[in-house]
């Protein structure tokens, strides 16, 4: 928010300063750097909140069904699968920590699925006019990193590791039962998950380095008023 409204307010000193001094110029420069920063703060915004009689808006909240099913699969393929069960079984230790194998775990896939969920939404079309998913690109690895943290934090709750050990050292069932088992935990816990909660998630992790959209609208909003004030 600070990086949109630096940029928005900048824009308007320089379009007042045009009017008050009478510089086409810097008018010229102003408008279309207030223009570029403007339209990239409202398509910023719209992809998280709704916005009336504006088709398209809202793609998180109203996408949060197939984000669900990409962090299922995620989890379920990458952290909980039978393999790796019976890897984790086989150390025989009271104490898991599965901070390991998700440092391991590629997590690319993830950012993958978001960046297709949204081209395959409304949004898809305003994303084009910004570059299309390359312009999504540059939050990959900050992406990944969040999130990585959060499932290693998940993973070492109390809670998590409490019903872990339960169903892992005082059942004598099999590894299949075991994953089964985490499945039902996994999907009773996806079950819980709003619209509102996945956009806070999404939200989280990527609205800051968004921001940097609504600079560069205003820098190359500027350099073609610039161009445009010559001409």
């Amino acid at each position: 928010m600070n990086k949109s409204l630096t940029t928005n307010l900048l824009a308007v000193v320089l379009v007042v300063l045009g009017l008050l001094f009478d510089q086409a110029i810097i008018l010229s420069v102003g408008l279309f750097a207030l223009s570029g920063a403007m339209t990239n703060w409202l398509a910023v915004h719209m992809l998280f909140e709704k916005i009336p009689f504006l088709y398209g808006s809202g793609v998180i909240a109203l996408k949060f069904v197939s984000f669900k099913v990409a962090i299922r699969e995620l989890v379920m393929t990458e952290f909980f699968s039978e393999q790796k069960i019976s890897q984790v079984m086989a150390l025989s230790k009271p104490k898991i920590d599965l901070a390991p194998v998700i440092a391991d775990v590629d997590l690319n896939p993830a950012f993958d699925s978001l960046v297709e969920v949204i081209e395959k939404s409304q949004f898809a079309g305003m994303l084009a006019m910004f570059g299309g998913s390359d312009a999504l690109e540059p939050m990959r690895a900050a992406f990944i990193e969040k999130m990585r943290v959060a499932i290693i934090d998940i993973s070492q709750s109390a809670q998590f590791n409490h019903i872990l050990d339960e169903k892992l050292f005082a059942s004598e069932s099999a590894t299949g039962s075991l994953f089964a088992t985490i499945t039902t935990l996994v999907d009773e816990r996806l079950d819980e998950l709003t619209p509102t909660m996945v956009k806070e998630i999404i939200q989280t992790m990527i609205r800051e380095h968004l921001g940097w959209l609504v600079i560069w609208g205003g820098v190359f909003g500027g350099l073609f008023g610039l161009l445009a004030a010559l001409i």
